[in-house]
């Protein structure tokens, strides 16, 4: 009998969005990274989600907090952030803040703002409240959708037109996020049909990006290259962001197999804040600094400096009141110096 049969990643040479190491690139101690055995994405485009994906579950905390949070995220180098989402406040209190969260946003013009929204009416409020650059969620899965919008996949996906029109005529950027891509705390494994049939709606609306959410955690990295080339396959014209949850500790090695085969879009939350308040058992997202620590030793430029990153992410764990899952924020960064908290104090 032969041995295990073994899943190999697919490599795409010749393009740049897989170029390999070249003897000019250096990790950060100065050492050259050549050779290194995987094919990786010169910089990735990092959009963190902690203020928002990672304090929907939390107990609602003062809007001067999550503005000192954020100024503390602009200072680490985050340019892409998401801050707020525009959603039922009975059923997500701790967004009920969204507009007082956008007016303050002007100062930071640098920043390229968004907000997740979960129907027309709510991207609606994020134009008028001065956000235009907007993520729509839609479950792949009709369990989920139910319970977190009240509506199945298929009512949610038909909203896509109308959401896009509106952030195209407000000058902005529409993405549509499918949650549950892979499984579904309610309805289990979701087959990609599903997944195909939001993303190709999506495309066919014109908005700018879709991404691919493992709300519960649950991908692994095979599943994920799977998922991801074959709704390559039909959206190839729309680029494709990945948002990982952490929940069984494979969320670092599945954003890593999705880098190989060029993904470059890829969200991530401080502290590994978060999870959903809809799904049962989903726990916090990829923490952002172990990400950039993981790119930071294989020359992937993220633009963010890793020693801020963890000041802030000790900041939001000051925050929230507990301590965060995030391993890098115990441990510290190599030389395994924990991160010195603010004494009662956000930054």
């Amino acid at each position: 009998m032969g041995g295990p049969r073994r899943t190999r990643l697919p490599q795409r040479r010749g393009t740049p969005r897989d170029s390999r190491f070249d003897a000019g690139r250096r990790g950060p101690e100065g050492v050259p990274v050549s050779g290194f055995p995987l094919s990786l994405p010169a910089a990735i485009n990092l959009r963190e989600v902690g203020p928002r994906d990672g304090l929907q579950i939390e107990k609602p905390i003062p809007t001067a907090d999550k503005l000192r949070l954020l100024e503390s995220l602009v200072a680490a180098g985050l340019r892409r952030i998401e801050a707020t989402a525009f959603v039922s406040p009975r059923a997500v209190p701790a967004m009920a803040d969204a507009e007082k969260v956008a007016a303050e946003l002007h100062r930071w013009p640098e920043i390229e703002w968004s907000a997740l929204v979960a129907s027309p009416r709510g991207a609606v409020r994020a134009i008028n409240a001065g956000i235009a650059n907007v993520e729509y969620v839609v479950s792949a899965a009709d369990g989920h959708s139910q319970a977190n919008v009240r509506r199945s996949t298929r009512e949610a996906t038909d909203a896509i037109p109308e959401i896009a029109a509106a952030v195209r005529k407000a000058g902005g950027r529409c993405e549509v996020i499918v949650a549950t891509a892979w499984d579904c705390p309610f309805d289990g494994p979701t087959k990609p049909a599903r997944v195909h049939e939001v993303v190709e709606h999506a495309q066919e609306s014109g908005v700018d990006r879709v991404c691919l959410a493992d709300t519960i955690g649950t991908a692994t990295p095979r599943r994920i290259v799977e998922l991801v080339e074959s709704v390559r396959e039909r959206v190839a014209s729309t680029p494709i962001g990945l948002h990982m949850h952490n929940t069984r500790g494979a969320g670092l090695a599945g954003i890593l197999a999705a880098m190989q085969v060029g993904i470059v879009d890829i969200d991530a939350s401080v502290g590994g804040l978060g999870g959903c308040p809809f799904a049962p058992g989903a726990s916090g997202n990829v923490a952002t600094e172990e990400l950039v620590y993981l790119c930071q030793d294989m020359a992937v430029e993220t633009g963010v400096n890793l020693g801020l990153l963890l000041r802030a992410a000790a900041a939001a764990e000051i925050a929230v009141g507990r301590t965060l899952p995030s391993n890098l924020l115990k441990a510290g960064d190599r030389a395994r110096v924990p991160p010195r908290r603010p004494a009662g104090r956000l930054v």
